[in-house]
């Protein structure tokens, strides 16, 4: 630790003035109350997270308002994308250390070409009453009846946010109970927030959209929301991915991260009741949300469908299996790569071996 020429002599004089002390407890004690401290235990850890503009970011937002990060010695750099598929690029290449969205085909054909990504937990999923990633379909459609039903969806424009991802799943299992193909739509690509627009203008007739985006939409009058989790029950929407480099480099620091970030997403679920943002903490919830989102009326927050995320960072493997298979159909996966390749639970597991099962408070 270095202090300069003045510092010295500030506490040399002060230290003269008190000689009844014990010196070297005295100049530890006023160093420390200059804020003279060692400035490599000060200095906080850079983790750069990249976001996906939805409200399943909310943990990250949580741990970072609540000092979780700080805690740990950690400081986060929030990059906000369209989707999680344009942050696999730079995951991979180093350049962010952490992403958070929807697991997509461009995942598992990065795995698949030796790139060191994984899922390390839960992000956003679809329990039973928190479908936050519903069909909307445009108000005047169904007001004049021509949208009635699944098998409606036949020859529309439907926006999602990129191709080969958990999105385009929903959309394929929509299509399914309407007796069509995921070919029997066109499917256009955009960011969430240009959802709302693009329902706004006509561009499009139907979106697969998260919240808030997808209240703002129905709130608008633009949209319809016509199903929620029941297309796709207990679907692994969205996951949180460490680099490779993040990992190997830096484990401690991803455990330090995991540990946070459990911390948040337990008072996130704490904070959900009958499938809103209700529960016992949920106006502190609401309020870390309009401070950190575009989104500064907490009476979206209170109206939207809040995503599910499991408390104790378990993905659901399953489903992720299940998306694989649909991308893997549509020729969308190249080489050979299984899920498993992709999934990594150490660091989820070993947090929750210290802190132990979540159990919900009040």
């Amino acid at each position: 630790m270095r202090f300069s020429f003045f510092q010295i002599q500030k506490v040399l004089y002060v230290s003269r003035l008190f000689r009844l002390l014990p010196i070297t407890f005295f100049t530890v004690t006023v160093l420390a109350e200059l804020g003279i401290t060692d400035s490599n235990a000060a200095e906080a850890t850079t983790v750069r997270v990249g976001t996906s503009n939805s409200s399943s970011d909310v943990a990250f937002f949580i741990a970072d308002k609540k000092g979780y990060f700080k805690q740990e010695g950690l400081s986060i750099t929030l990059t906000p994308f369209d989707s999680a598929a344009r942050m696999v690029a730079p995951l991979g290449a180093g350049q962010l250390d952490v992403g958070g969205g929807a697991p997509s085909a461009g995942l598992y054909n990065a795995v698949a070409r030796g790139i060191n990504i994984k899922i390390v937990s839960d992000k956003g999923s679809s329990p039973p009453g928190y479908g936050y990633n519903p069909l909307l379909v445009r108000k005047d459609l169904v007001d004049s009846g021509k949208f009635k039903g699944f098998k409606d969806l036949k020859g529309l424009k439907v926006a999602a946010p990129a191709m080969g991802t958990s999105p385009d799943a929903i959309l394929n299992e929509a299509l399914k109970k309407g007796g069509l193909k995921y070919s029997d739509v066109e499917v256009v690509y955009m960011g969430f927030p240009q959802h709302v627009l693009a329902l706004q203008n006509g561009a499009v007739e139907a979106s697969v959209t998260t919240e808030p985006s997808a209240t703002r939409a129905v709130q608008s009058g633009a949209a319809v929301r016509f199903q929620n989790d029941a297309i796709y029950p207990n679907q692994q929407i969205a996951v949180v991915l460490y680099g490779g480099k993040f990992i190997k480099d830096n484990p401690e620091t991803a455990k330090k991260f995991m540990r946070a970030y459990i911390r948040a997403v337990r008072d996130y679920n704490d904070a959900l009741k009958d499938g809103r943002i209700a529960g016992r903490n949920a106006d502190e919830i609401i309020a870390i949300l309009t401070e950190y989102t575009p989104i500064k009326d907490p009476n979206v927050y209170k109206t939207i469908v809040p995503n599910g995320c499991n408390p104790d960072g378990k993905v659901n493997e399953a489903s992720l299996k299940k998306d694989f298979e649909f991308y893997k159909s549509r020729g969308l996966i190249e080489g050979n790569v299984t899920v498993e390749q992709a999934l990594d639970s150490s660091f989820a597991d070993a947090v929750v071996k210290e802190l132990g099962p979540y159990k919900p408070k009040g």
